[in-house]
């Protein structure tokens, strides 16, 4: 039976035909009790654990581009899209739900891609009493903006020239590459973002 817009509930005759094709008014509060019982409610415990485990996610990504900003970018500022570690985070997230160990068996390589050469940035190791089951690495991607270089090119040859003036600003782009450790079958996944 195909129900229609055209089908009016004070029509006896509607009523009628919805009874001679099985329908029964108390089997539609049936159905919703049935399903009140099968779907279980959320667990608001691990709704809060999540967000707390995206968050420390979160601030691992922003110490790690933090430290090596000096060390090994050679620059002053990393500006950062909006909510680029947030995604970031989630999606480390859900790549991990489907491992033994979750989280806690992850090894993230962070790179930075600068003209399509990959530079090293942190090793993030997230629970070192865990043998790791799977390494994800995560690459961070440069943004493509010919008025910053022409900027620093002329403010490096000036009065206003500093070791540690260079700004690095990064694409909201990223790519992140599963490699499960312990597999037979040595599946890799990779995601362009």
């Amino acid at each position: 039976m195909v129900a229609t817009g055209s089908l009016s509930s004070k029509n006896p005759a509607s009523i009628s035909e919805l009874l001679d094709h099985g329908f029964h008014p108390g089997s539609l509060l049936n159905d919703f009790d049935y399903w009140d019982y099968v779907v279980p409610e959320p667990n608001l415990n691990e709704v809060v654990f999540e967000e707390t485990t995206c968050q420390s996610l979160v601030k691992m990504l922003e110490n790690c581009l933090s430290k090596s900003k000096h060390t090994k970018l050679g620059c002053s500022r990393v500006l950062v899209p909006e909510k680029l570690t947030q995604r970031i985070a989630q999606d480390v997230l859900r790549l991990s739900s489907t491992e033994p160990c979750g989280l806690r068996g992850c090894v993230m390589h962070v790179n930075l891609e600068i003209e399509n050469v990959c530079k090293k940035l942190d090793r993030i190791v997230c629970d070192s009493s865990v043998v790791p089951t799977f390494e994800l690495t995560l690459v961070f991607k440069q943004e493509n903006c010919s008025w910053t270089s022409f900027r620093d090119f002329f403010f490096s040859r000036g009065r206003f020239s500093s070791g540690l003036k260079r700004t690095l600003i990064l694409s909201s782009g990223f790519r992140l590459v599963k490699k499960k450790l312990y597999s037979l079958i040595g599946t890799t996944v990779i995601e362009e973002c």
